[in-house]
This record gives C-alpha cells, structure tokens and sequence, in this order.
C-alpha cells in the first residue's frame, strides 16, 4: 500500500548510547558512522525513501552535534524538528508523549523508529497491514535471538513480553499458544493512541503497549526474512557495514 502524502516520522536519537562507547563518551551514537553516513543520515534518507519528508527526532546526549549536522546537510531535503529532552533522556515513552503535538491534526498513522536501528523493512508493506489490521499499533518484528521478545497469539495479536535472560514474563491476554519474536523497534501508530498514554515523565513505551494490550488491538508485522542490525555496540556497526554500503 502506497504510504499517503503528509504522513510523518519519529526518530528517537536521545538515548545516552551507553552500549556504543567509547564513541559516545564524545557524540550520540545517532551519529555513530556506517560506511561514510551517519545513522541518522541513513533513517531520514530511509523513511526519505518512501515519500515520508516530516519528521521530528528527539535529542538530549551531545543535541548541538545533531543539529548541527543537520543544519550543515540542510535536512538531507526534509522538514524537519527537533524535541529538546533538556533535563534527561525520556525514553521512548516518555519521548514519544512530550513530541505528540507534532502528529496532532491529523488521522494518518505516524512511524516511529530507532535511531540505532538499520533495516531494509519495506515500510509500505507493514503501512499496508497496519491499515487492514485497524488496531492503534503495529510493531515490526522478526523471529531472531533476542535479549526480550514481544509475546503474540495465531493472530499476531499482542498478549505479552518476555524477558528471555530471566525468564520475567508479563502478560496482557491469556490467550494460547504465544508466539516470541523480536521487536525492530519499527512501529506504525495510530494518532488515537496518544491520548491512551497515561504514564507521566520518562517511561519506556513498551509498558504502555503491554497495558494498553489488555483492551486494545496492538498486531505484529514479522518480516523475519528481512536485515537488522542493532547497531548498539562497536563490533556491530562491522556487521551493519557488511549490509549497508
């Protein structure tokens, strides 16, 4: 399905990047290069790619580089605003709430992404299933090892999370069998949730999407044949380097 004109993006690049040091002892890891661009060069360009030139990036760790590069790039040709997390990093949630009023005013689904995040997801595809599915979230996924996985029924239906080095579980649906698989960290949202989100402060979206599954529909996409890489660690911007030339 083709993505409609006007649709807008989210780019969360506020984390501290503790995991990619000791580059980010000096820059955010948004910053952090894969074969001569940037990861954020490379998701704007992305979602770029697919018509979606609106978007906003959330920034706190090291924020004057990241506007700085984009100044210096004029946008890399989109329009795009910064949401300023001055005092500390929010967290997806929590990020996600305090930039709300961006996607306010209209009814498209909005995408949200990580900047550490490199896939080849085709972002059409999950907009297409997103639309039939009508449920106010749509979660990328794919069946891979993963330190936590998202719980889904026969229906791709959201029902849990799973802590899969504890063994910590937390379920929202008792529905049987659940399916593990690994979130990209690639999301289509409908605007509706945003007034659904009751947490306050610095949260992580993932508890809203688990307490929200107990009376909403939130679906899986599992594009497993798909790339990914985390590029949260030194040794996996090689990887991504392998992948995204």
């Amino acid at each position: 399905m083709k993505i409609p004109p006007g649709t807008k993006a989210m780019i969360f690049a506020a984390g501290l990047g503790t995991r990619l040091k000791p580059f980010t002892n000096e820059h955010p890891k948004a910053l952090a290069p894969v074969n001569g661009k940037t990861l954020l060069q490379r998701n704007i360009e992305y979602f770029a790619s697919f018509g979606i030139r609106e978007m906003i990036i959330n920034v706190h760790h090291f924020p004057e580089q990241i506007i700085d590069l984009l100044h210096i790039n004029n946008n890399f040709g989109c329009d795009i605003v910064i949401s300023h997390e001055i005092e500390e990093p929010l967290e997806t949630g929590g990020g996600l709430k305090k930039a709300g009023w961006y996607f306010e005013g209209s009814d498209l689904p909005f995408f949200v992404m990580n900047a550490d995040i490199l896939t080849n997801l085709d972002l059409e595809e999950i907009y297409g299933y997103h639309h039939s599915k009508i449920g106010l979230a749509t979660l990328a996924v794919t069946n891979r090892k993963s330190s936590r996985s998202f719980l889904f029924d026969q229906d791709n239906l959201l029902c849990g999370w799973e802590n899969n080095q504890t063994g910590e579980k937390k379920i929202s649906r008792q529905n049987s069998p659940l399916n593990p698989l690994a979130f990209t960290c690639v999301h289509v949202i409908s605007p509706a949730m945003l007034k659904m989100m009751h947490q306050e402060g610095k949260f992580s979206i993932i508890d809203t999407y688990l307490d929200l599954a107990r009376t909403q529909s939130i679906y899986g996409f599992d594009h497993s044949n798909d790339i990914v890489v985390d590029v949260g660690k030194p040794e996996s911007i090689t990887i991504a380097e392998n992948f995204f030339l």
